[in-house]
């Protein structure tokens, strides 16, 4: 019995601390590529306030702007897509790679905060000199495409929210706070690393982590899973994503787009995009997006988890510009 708990113990010890220190020295031997000679050429690199951040674009110069914001793990080539389906439509459409993720800039002050996110988004409007344009955020980014939005709601003609986690709390709630323990362990830096080195940029990881956010397996191919991978080597991502953990799952201080009150404000469309079968941002969150502000309305996707853009994109995109196109500003 006693050899019995010592190899138990010796197990734990290996999963616990030898595996996860595995992990992040090999993250550290894949990070070698510089962020501005690995970017795909298809981009460019724009000032957007404290960063430089990548875009990709399409579409005519001066038609109407769309900027396209994605989740955790991903970055602008997953809306390539929904990108191309716009531009035919004669929308000027800009993906972004919201630091840390894809080939942006990391900030140096280790800001990650919806706010300061939202900051980015808007500080690219003002270098493109775009007036005015409709945001589109996905999953996680969508925190930053409601914060813009209630930073300067002048600029923006349009809200559209696909799968957005937003974290709205009830009104009259504070929001949830994670457990104590939560909080303590994402304080440790090694902690956060190991976790991060471990599953988010991990590349035997990618497929598994995207299986658990689509609703059919089989649409993690390995041409996609390939695209998700792509910037894992870029010098420093294991590190910068460690840093912005916290807000993700345990944010030092609340948000304005996670007060149901800031989205009564809301005066431009808000439209909610949203799988049936989402089990990260249930269906519920989307109605209670739209039931908040004074002018939303939402579109459900039939068999389609969180990711619609690689589940349907099809469906997604034809909505897209269907929805879009009241939006555009007048001649």
């Amino acid at each position: 019995m006693l050899r019995w708990l010592l190899r138990c113990a010796v197990l734990i010890v290996i999963l616990t601390l030898v595996v996860p220190a595995a992990f992040v020295a090999l993250a550290a031997r894949r990070e070698r590529d510089h962020a501005a000679v690995a970017a795909p050429k298809t981009g460019r690199f724009v000032s957007a306030a404290d960063v430089q951040m990548f875009v990709q674009e399409a579409g005519p110069l001066n038609g109407p702007v769309v900027v396209l914001m994605h989740g955790t793990g991903a970055w602008s080539e997953t809306w390539r897509a929904t990108r191309d389906a716009l531009a035919t439509a004669g929308w000027r459409a800009i993906a972004v790679d919201l630091p840390p993720f894809g080939y942006s800039e990391r900030p140096r002050n280790g800001r990650y905060a919806k706010a300061d996110q939202g900051a980015r988004i808007l500080g690219l409007l003002e270098t493109l000199d775009v007036r005015s344009a409709v945001l589109v955020g996905h999953s996680f980014g969508g925190g930053p495409t409601v914060e813009a939005a209630l930073q300067a709601p002048g600029r923006v003609r349009g809200l559209v929210l696909v799968d957005a986690a937003l974290g709205i709390a009830a009104d009259g709630d504070a929001a949830t706070e994670p457990p104590a323990l939560v909080r303590t362990a994402l304080g440790v830096g090694l902690v956060r690393t190991s976790l991060v080195a471990t599953f988010l940029t991990n590349p035997w990881f990618t497929r598994q982590l995207l299986q658990g956010f689509i609703a059919d397996p089989a649409v993690a191919t390995d041409a996609r899973v390939a695209v998700y991978q792509r910037p894992l080597a870029v010098w420093g991502t294991t590190a910068a994503v460690a840093t912005w953990l916290p807000e993700l799952v345990a944010p030092p201080a609340p948000s304005r787009s996670e007060s149901p009150a800031a989205y009564r404000e809301l005066a431009m469309p808000v439209i909610a995009i949203w799988g049936d079968r989402d089990t990260v941002t249930p269906l519920a969150q989307g109605e209670q997006l739209v039931a908040l502000v004074p002018h939303g309305k939402l579109e459900v996707i039939a068999g389609v988890g969180h990711i619609p853009q690689i589940e349907n994109p099809d469906e997604l995109n034809a909505r897209l510009v269907r929805a879009l196109a009241p939006l555009r500003p007048a001649p």
